[in-house]
């Protein structure tokens, strides 16, 4: 098997992340034929080639780029005139497309209550990787919540040292009340989640709130809190309030608005 394709499965299979790199288009002489490839990984690492030298340099350059913020880039390159600022003198020009490879969000749900079952079914149905997460082992483990990928039976202030939070990981506080959640809040707004919803009233927000600010916590990290979680669906069974808590996070994901898809203006379709 082609060394590239190799690792493309088992990145695949460890849910890691690349960006492959591979030339579409080449006019005249240069380094590499159409269809030739290299895998870049976020540590700096690469397999393959797209034609060494300075063009290779700054598609690495694109593709560790396109791991941080997930979108494709079409690269194009002469191949004349270094003085110009080409990347050499074969004479010719090249075209690389760069796809970054990134693992499925992980969704993950911290209480494991029947709000939280339900979240984890749902989500993991939407594509995320799901985890869960709760102090009282009993609850957390595949027979008591059953779809989840990943369980982590510890106290939820220490979560951020057993699993590791990246921009694509999204967290969903459904715990028992506001004095676990003070509790374990502080270290997780200290990460990159791109989404940290609470779920609770207004008022338990509020108690949680006074209680961070008593242990110093800083209003921009509190503010990162999405709380009461969910958009506002009057939702009363655990899963319409999945449905709803689901709804904002692929809201957050995709940088929706929320608002309805009728417009306002026009009763037609």
């Amino acid at each position: 098997m082609n060394p590239i394709y190799q690792a493309l499965s088992e990145l695949e299979k460890n849910n890691g992340s690349a960006a492959l790199c591979t030339v579409v288009k080449s006019e005249g002489s240069t380094p590499r034929h159409v269809g030739s490839k290299m895998l870049v990984y976020p540590d700096g690492k690469f397999i393959g080639t797209v034609g060494g030298g300075d063009l290779e340099h700054r598609v690495l350059d694109e593709a560790w780029m396109a791991i941080s913020d997930g979108q494709t880039r079409l690269l194009h390159y002469n191949m004349a005139d270094p003085s110009r600022g080409d990347p050499g003198v074969c004479g010719g020009q090249v075209e690389v497309f760069v796809e970054p490879i990134l693992p499925a969000p992980t969704l993950v749900v911290i209480g494991a209550g029947h709000v939280g079952k339900a979240v984890v079914h749902l989500a993991k149905w939407l594509g995320f990787r799901v985890a869960v997460s709760d102090d009282r082992a009993e609850f957390c483990n595949p027979e008591a919540t059953p779809g989840a990928d990943e369980y982590y039976p510890v106290e939820m202030g220490k979560l951020a040292e057993q699993l590791k939070i990246t921009k694509r990981t999204y967290l969903v506080v459904t715990s028992r009340g506001s004095s676990v959640d003070a509790l374990g809040l502080p270290n997780l707004l200290k990460t990159d989640a791109a989404y940290i919803g609470v779920i609770g009233s207004k008022r338990r927000w509020a108690t949680t709130v006074k209680a961070l600010k008593a242990k110093g916590v800083d209003d921009k990290l509190i503010a990162k809190v999405h709380s009461p979680m969910g958009l506002e669906l009057q939702a009363e069974t655990p899963e319409e309030i999945a449905v709803s808590i689901m709804a904002e996070v692929l809201m957050v994901r995709d940088k929706g608005t929320g608002k309805p898809m009728k417009s306002e203006k026009s009763g037609t379709l």
